[in-house]
This record gives structure tokens, C-alpha cells and sequence, in this order.
């Protein structure tokens, strides 16, 4: 056995060996590798289990980071109360597009327009939790962990993954997908690791001599049975660790190849296939998750977001271009997803940290707030407004903001007994109300 070959072992046996771009995004599938071989390799078997594939529930989850302005996404264009808080930024109620007769979405979503009219999209109304934090930092490790406590320090769809294991095995790391430069705290649990990346491209060797000896003793791995073989005299547990090794190596391999030839490479992943005028960087991270899906990989959720939502001055083209693009970019999916055939496969919900103040502040923006509605997609959703717009009224606000009537992690139960089919209790510590959001 080559000294590369031992340095690579080494490598792994330090958990430092990884299967993405910067090492430091996150673990994948050889991290599997380092932690069974820390202990016996025959204790340590592959996790098969197959909620995506061809046939299972998926998950989609879209941030949208910065803490978006729900009153300016989902207008109550008939409350007074709006326009006096907002007498620069109020959408005149001429162009909102109406829902029913007292609210409206942004006139830059039309794509949600249609898909709420096509009796696929569902708005979740006055989403928040008790003692609402205004730190972005805060406010997005509470949603991504399920716990306005900030007791647990794992997310909520890591443990949802974690529960699906048993023994000592760890949930394959491709079965959660994120769209991302780093790993969503939402999607780590306490044994799994997501496959996290911006660009399939990412999906490939890095570690020390990732340009030398080093890539070559992984590749050697990949080919067990090349030249390079342990000798004969060599301790059996030497023998049964670079065995269990080159099929570690090999199965990392393979589903790094998987992914990229699913998602696409390249400049075609990046801009999700065929250039079409005006697609924006959302439109090709959810063509590239529609590609995923149609491709059939063993994953059942994945996770897209799209930033620039924290806006405190001159908010009103900012956001009308921000919800344009979310609106085009799930608009685009979900017809793609209707063309495959996969549509009542796929569920899509969005969520963000917090809304924005009810008052307009005086750069022509709006600050930190608290509640705000999120949009629930999909063929299994049952359309509609759930919740009641949260009060304007000076009295019923918190701090200037509006007030929460919907708690977060019951959106979560019901997506996760409902659609994903796990116990949601042992997965948010606790029961919540489920939601009439799926159709039965």
C-alpha cells in the first residue's frame, strides 16, 4: 500500500478529508467515511432508506433572507390604518392584485396571482412566535432550529432526518440538498449533514494535495482493484479498514457524479439549461432542484433562498424586484414540475426571519418587525388565506409591529405529519395545532 494511500487513510481518520468546495461548507459523504471509521466498519452501514427516489414526498424550502416586508407582499389594501402608516410606500390599491375583497398581493407577483388562482398556493397570515426577536441572527436560528427558546442548537429538518435513522447509522447525506454557499443551520441534526453547494461543480475532491498525490490516492481508492493493495502480512483490521474505505470512496464518487449529471454542470446548472431572457440567479437554483427531482435522487428536501430583504431605505423598487423575482422563479418551477408530471410530489413553502415595522421609517424604508405571512405551494395544497390579517389598530401592535396569530411551528407540523409523514411532536418537542393547508 502506497505512503498517499496512508495519507489519505489519515486523512479521513481525522474527519479532514471532504467532498466540497472550501472544505469548511460542510462534510459530505466521505465525513460518513471518517466517522465509521472511527469505530468498527462493519458497525457502520450505508443508510437506505428512500423518501425521494421516484415516488416519495419532497420538501422545498425557500428563505427569504433579510426579513421581508409582508405588509407590502400581502396588502390589506382596504384598512386605512395601511396608508397612514405608509403614505410613501403604501401599493396603491388600483394595482394590487386582489384575492378577495380585502387583500391583495404585490402587483409584481403575478406568477403567485396565477398559482393562487390555480388552486395550488396557500398564504399563511400573522406567522411569528411568543417574544419575537428583531436580530436577524436570532430570528433565523429560531426558525431554523423550531425553538423561540434558543435552547436547541440543531435544525429542525436536521432532526426530522435524524429521526428517520436508527442504531448507530447516519441518514445519507444526499437525501437533503441545499442550494447554498454555507450549510442552513435548519438543515443540520445532530448525525446528519446535508449536501450543501452553489454550483455542482463544488461537488468534487478537496483536501491536502488536492492537486497532487493527494487526488491521486483518492482516485486510487476509487479503483480497488488497481495496483495499490495492503500486503498480505498486513493486521486484519488494516485489511477490513481500506476495504471499507475504498467502498466509502467509491460510493462518495458515485453520488457526487449523481448529483452533477441530475442538476447539470457548469454554466448550464448555474443558469438552470436553456437561457431564457430575464431568469433570475432563484429561476436557476429551482431549475436546478426541479432537475434533481425529475433525475429521481433519493432526497426529500431541499432548501433554495434568496437575500436582499432587509430593507431599510428606499425599500419600495427593492422589494417590487425582490418579489418579482420570487414570484417569477416559483412561478417557473411549479410549471416545470407540472410538465414532468411531478407536481403533487412537490410541496414549496417560504419563510422568512421576521416582517418589517407597520410605519415607514424616514429613508424610505421600513425596520426590523415581527409577524408576517409566508406562501405554501404545491398539487397537494388546499388554496387559500389561512389565518387572520394580524390588527393595525395602534393598541393591538407590538412595539409598532404586527402581532403574531399563527405559530410557525405549526406550519411545520403540519407539513411534517401531514406531507412528510414524521412525528412532529418529537421533532419540535412539543404538539402544535395542525394547519388545514393540505388537501386530503
Amino acid at each position: 500500500m502506497s505512503n498517499d494511500i496512508f495519507h489519505t487513510r489519515r486523512e479521513f481518520l481525522r474527519g479532514g478529508l471532504t467532498l466540497i468546495s472550501a472544505g469548511a461548507t460542510v462534510p459530505l459523504f466521505l465525513d460518513r467515511t471518517a466517522w465509521a471509521m472511527s469505530g468498527d466498519p462493519k458497525d457502520s452501514p450505508l443508510v437506505k432508506h428512500g423518501p425521494g427516489g421516484t415516488n416519495g414526498k419532497i420538501l422545498v424550502v425557500l428563505q427569504m433572507a433579510g426579513g421581508n416586508d409582508g405588509l407590502n407582499t400581502v396588502i390589506p389594501f382596504e384598512n386605512d390604518r395601511y396608508y397612514s402608516a405608509r403614505p410613501k410606500l403604501g401599493i396603491k390599491k388600483k394595482d394590487v392584485l386582489r384575492v378577495n375583497d380585502q387583500l391583495g398581493l404585490n402587483p409584481e407577483a403575478t406568477g403567485l396571482k396565477s398559482l393562487y388562482d390555480e388552486g395550488i398556493l396557500s398564504i399563511v397570515q400573522g406567522v411569528g412566535y411568543p417574544n419575537p426577536n428583531r436580530s436577524h441572527f436570532v430570528a433565523t436560528d429560531i426558525w431554523s432550529t423550531g425553538d423561540p427558546t434558543e435552547a436547541t442548537h440543531n435544525g429542525w429538518i436536521g432532526r426530522y432526518f435524524d429521526c428517520t435513522c436508527s442504531g448507530h447509522d447516519r441518514p445519507d447525506p444526499k437525501r437533503g440538498i441545499a442550494i447554498a454557499g454555507e450549510v442552513p443551520l435548519a438543515m443540520q441534526g445532530e448525525r446528519f449533514s446535508p449536501v450543501s453547494f452553489s454550483t455542482p461543480d463544488e461537488l468534487t475532491w478537496r483536501g491536502p494535495g488536492a492537486r497532487g498525490s493527494g487526488v491521486d490516492a483518492f482516485h486510487q481508492l476509487n479503483r480497488p482493484h488497481s495496483k495499490e493493495k495492503i500486503a498480505d502480512n498486513a493486521p486484519r483490521d488494516e485489511k477490513s479498514a481500506l476495504a471499507y474505505l475504498e467502498r466509502m470512496a467509491m460510493d462518495a464518487r458515485a453520488s457526487a457524479e449523481e448529483i452533477q449529471k441530475a442538476a447539470g454542470t457548469g454554466s448550464k446548472a448555474r443558469r438552470g439549461g436553456k437561457r431564457r431572457r430575464g431568469r433570475n440567479a432563484l429561476e436557476g437554483d429551482l431549475e436546478m432542484v426541479r432537475r434533481m427531482i425529475r433525475a429521481g435522487l433519493d432526497t426529500s428536501v431541499y432548501y433554495v433562498s434568496l437575500g436582499g430583504f432587509d430593507t431599510h431605505a428606499n425599500q419600495a423598487n427593492q422589494h417590487n424586484n425582490l418579489i418579482r423575482q420570487l414570484s417569477d422563479g416559483v412561478k417557473s418551477f411549479v410549471d416545470g414540475l407540472r410538465t414532468d408530471g411531478l407536481l403533487d410530489r412537490v410541496m414549496l413553502m417560504t419563510f422568512s426571519e421576521f416582517g418589517r415595522r407597520v410605519a415607514e421609517n424616514g429613508s424610505g424604508g421600513t425596520d426590523h418587525g415581527a409577524a408576517a405571512p409566508l406562501f405554501v405551494v404545491g398539487g397537494g395544497v388546499k388554496a387559500g388565506i389561512h389565518g387572520a390579517h394580524p390588527s393595525m389598530a395602534p393598541g393591538d401592535l407590538d412595539r409598532g409591529d404586527l402581532k403574531w396569530n399563527t405559530d410557525f411551528r405549526s406550519v411545520y407540523a403540519t407539513i411534517l405529519d401531514g406531507w412528510l409523514k414524521a412525528d412532529s411532536a418529537k421533532i419540535l418537542n412539543g404538539k402544535f395545532a395542525p394547519l388545514p393547508l393540505l388537501k386530503s
